[in-house]
């Protein structure tokens, strides 16, 4: 063999080793690009959101029941003002239903009689 021929040789050797190296790369960034695209679908988004969100959501529950568990009573007066503070629109309408329907109720005492205090009763006019 010449030494061109041997230069040939070589240089297609090396070609061929490069080219390999080549199709290596280009498909470790294929399957580079195929999982940061599976990554980045909104399926795995969410279900990586809702997994968060599960994780965090035991933590605080797990903290609530500790902080519970050390102060019962201070719990069960910021429950029980928490409920009020939600339902103050219905029970302030059954209080002004109780007194209007307490209003209606009472009777006029009957001529001659005398309230506790010694006095007449006087009827409230509404102006």
């Amino acid at each position: 063999m010449s030494e061109e021929s041997i230069r040939v040789a070589e240089a297609r050797r090396r070609a061929e080793q490069a080219r390999a190296q080549f199709w290596a790369s280009f498909d470790a960034l294929l399957d580079y690009a195929q999982a940061l695209q599976d990554k980045l679908a909104p399926s795995s988004l969410a279900r990586d959101a809702w997994d968060a969100a599960k994780s965090k959501g035991a933590d605080i529950a797990e903290d609530a029941v500790d902080a519970v568990r050390k102060r019962p009573v201070a719990t069960g007066g910021a429950v029980a003002a928490l409920a009020l503070f939600i339902a103050r629109e219905p029970l302030m309408d059954l209080a002004a239903r109780l007194m209007s329907s307490k209003d209606k109720k009472k009777t006029k005492p009957a001529k001659g009689r005398k309230t506790r205090g010694g006095k007449e009763p006087v009827e409230k006019v509404d102006e």
